[in-house]
C-alpha cells in the first residue's frame, strides 16, 4: 500500500505537463503522502518494538517458549523494517536501541525478579541440605548399624538414620555402634563392644 502511494507520487510528477493544476500544489500533495507515509511507517516500527518488548516480559511468567519466540520475531521485524525503509543509519539506532534495552532489562530482571511475590511461585528458597554442617550433637551417642559399614554406610542413631563412616573396620549390619569423632560432615563410629577397649579416637587435623 505504502509503495503504491509513492508510485502515485511518481505518476502525478511525471503527467505535470498534461495537468492543468500548478507544479508547486501537486508537489506539495505529493510530499504530503510521502511525509504520510513515512510516518505510518514508523508508526508500524515503534508497535512492532512495543509488542516485542511486552511479550518478551510476559515470557518470564507464561509457560512455553512461544511469547518469547513471538517477541523476538517482531523486534527483528522492527529492525529490519528501518533498514529497509529509513537506511543504514535509522535501522544501526534501532538495532542499538534494541540490544540496550534487551541486555538492560535483562539486569533489571535477574536483579528485581528473584524478590517479587511472583517469583516466589518458581523459585524455592528452601535449605535442602548443608554438606558442610557439623554435627557435634551425635558425639558419644549410640546406635546401630543400619546397613553394612564398608567402611562407609548408614547408621540409626536416635530413630534416625545417619550417614557415617568407620575408622576402616568392616561392621555388620545390626551392629551396635558409638560415634567417636565428627570430622565436619563425617560421623565416625566404631563398634561399640570395641569402644572401652580402644584407645580415644584423635581425628588428623590438616
Amino acid at each position: 500500500m505504502i509503495s503504491l502511494r509513492l508510485a502515485s507520487c511518481e505518476t502525478v510528477a511525471a503527467a505535470e505537463p498534461a495537468s492543468g493544476a500548478p507544479r508547486g500544489q501537486r508537489l506539495s500533495a505529493c510530499d504530503a503522502r510521502r511525509r504520510f507515509c513515512r510516518l505510518r511507517f514508523v508508526e508500524l516500527i515503534v508497535v512492532l518494538l512495543i509488542v516485542g518488548a511486552v511479550l518478551l516480559i510476559l515470557e518470564t511468567i507464561l509457560p512455553g517458549l512461544v511469547a518469547g519466540i513471538l517477541g523476538l520475531v517482531c523486534l527483528l521485524a522492527g529492525i529490519i523494517a528501518g533498514y529497509t525503509k529509513f537506511g543504514a543509519g535509522v535501522g544501526n539506532w534501532i538495532l542499538t536501541g534494541v540490544v540496550l534495552g534487551l541486555v538492560g532489562g535483562f539486569a533489571v530482571w535477574v536483579k528485581v525478579f528473584p524478590d517479587t511475590r511472583m517469583a516466589r511461585v518458581f523459585v524455592s528458597k528452601r535449605v535442602v541440605g548443608n554438606i558442610d554442617a557439623a554435627r557435634p550433637e551425635l558425639l558419644n551417642q549410640t546406635g546401630t548399624a543400619y546397613t553394612q559399614l564398608r567402611p562407609s554406610g548408614t547408621a540409626l542413631i536416635n530413630g534416625k538414620r545417619v550417614d557415617v563412616v568407620t575408622e576402616g573396620s568392616l561392621i555388620e549390619r545390626g551392629t551396635p555402634i558409638k560415634v567417636v569423632a565428627i570430622e565436619g560432615a563425617r560421623v565416625v563410629v566404631r563398634a561399640a563392644d570395641q569402644s572401652a577397649s580402644a584407645p580415644e579416637f584423635k581425628p588428623i587435623k590438616t
